[in-house]
C-alpha cells in the first residue's frame, strides 16, 4: 500500500519542481533578497555579495568580499553554486552553510526556488543579462 501511495503521490510532488522555470515569478521572489543582495549592471556588496554570475560559479567568488569561513573553505574544496546547491542553500541556508552569516529562513516552494534559481542565472558576471 505504501508503495502504491508513493506512486501516486510523487508525481504530485515533483511536477512543480519540473515546471518551466517562471523570469517574472523569480524577480518577484528575488525581491526577498534585495535587502542583501544586488543584481545587474553595477551591483554593488551590501550585506551580501552581488549574485551577477552565481548560478555555477565557484562559492566565495566576488572578489573582496568577507565572505564566512565555511564559504571561504567551500571554494577552496571547489565547491559551485550549481542549481542543486543553489536550492538546498535557498530551502535551507544553514544546512548548507552551517556557520554562514545569511540570516535568512528560506524558501519553500520547490518552483519559487525554480523560479528564483532561473532569474538569477540571466545574469553573468559582469550584470548584463545573458
Amino acid at each position: 500500500m505504501r508503495a502504491l501511495l508513493s506512486l501516486i503521490l510523487l508525481p504530485l510532488l515533483v511536477a512543480p519542481a519540473l515546471a518551466d522555470p517562471d523570469l517574472a515569478k523569480g524577480e518577484q521572489s528575488f525581491r526577498k533578497c534585495m535587502a542583501c543582495h544586488a543584481v545587474g549592471p553595477g551591483a554593488k556588496p551590501k550585506v551580501g555579495p552581488p549574485l551577477n554570475g552565481i548560478v555555477d560559479a565557484k562559492w566565495g567568488q566576488f572578489p573582496g568580499f568577507a565572505y564566512s569561513d565555511d564559504i571561504k573553505a567551500g571554494g577552496e574544496a571547489g565547491k559551485v553554486w550549481d542549481e542543486a546547491t543553489l536550492d538546498a542553500y535557498l530551502l535551507n541556508p544553514k544546512a548548507v552553510v552551517p556557520q554562514g552569516r545569511m540570516v535568512f529562513f528560506g524558501i519553500k516552494p520547490a518552483a519559487e526556488r525554480a523560479d528564483l534559481i532561473a532569474y538569477l542565472r540571466q545574469f553573468a558576471a559582469d550584470g548584463s543579462r545573458k
